[in-house]
């Protein structure tokens, strides 16, 4: 088997409406890296299948990096759709994330209707 390498997994929501904005910012934050891009509805909300792609990506590609995206008004997650909630998921993970891989970078976002990315610390 052929290896391939890449630098990073990023992971957003499937929604339609975020698309353009998560192209837009990949294009420019992205530009001289090579990654794998995952959409799952509610972004980070279902872990087990997020980490279920991060080991294919590690295992395969040898990423260094992690950036999980989600999104405001996020039909997955219902009227748990609060920028609380989607913070503490998406913290959850990177948690998880750096115990299984604790040399991996992990950025978290939350994008907002009107396009603008919020880092999650």
């Amino acid at each position: 088997m052929t290896i391939h390498t890449c630098d990073a997994l990023v992971v957003s929501c499937i929604d339609f409406r975020f698309q353009k904005y998560i192209r837009e910012w990949l294009e420019k934050n992205m530009e001289n890296k090579k990654y794998d891009y995952v959409g799952f509805a509610g972004g980070v909300k279902d872990l087990i299948t997020i980490v279920k792609q991060l080991d294919i990506s590690v295992k395969l590609h040898h990423i260094s990096e992690v950036t999980l995206i989600n999104h405001e008004d996020c039909g997955a997650y219902g009227k748990e759709s609060t920028h609380t909630r989607h913070s503490q998921d998406l913290k959850t993970a990177k948690k998880v994330i750096h115990s299984l891989y604790p040399d991996l970078t992990v950025d978290l976002y939350y994008l907002h209707l009107d396009g603008r990315f919020e880092k999650i610390k």
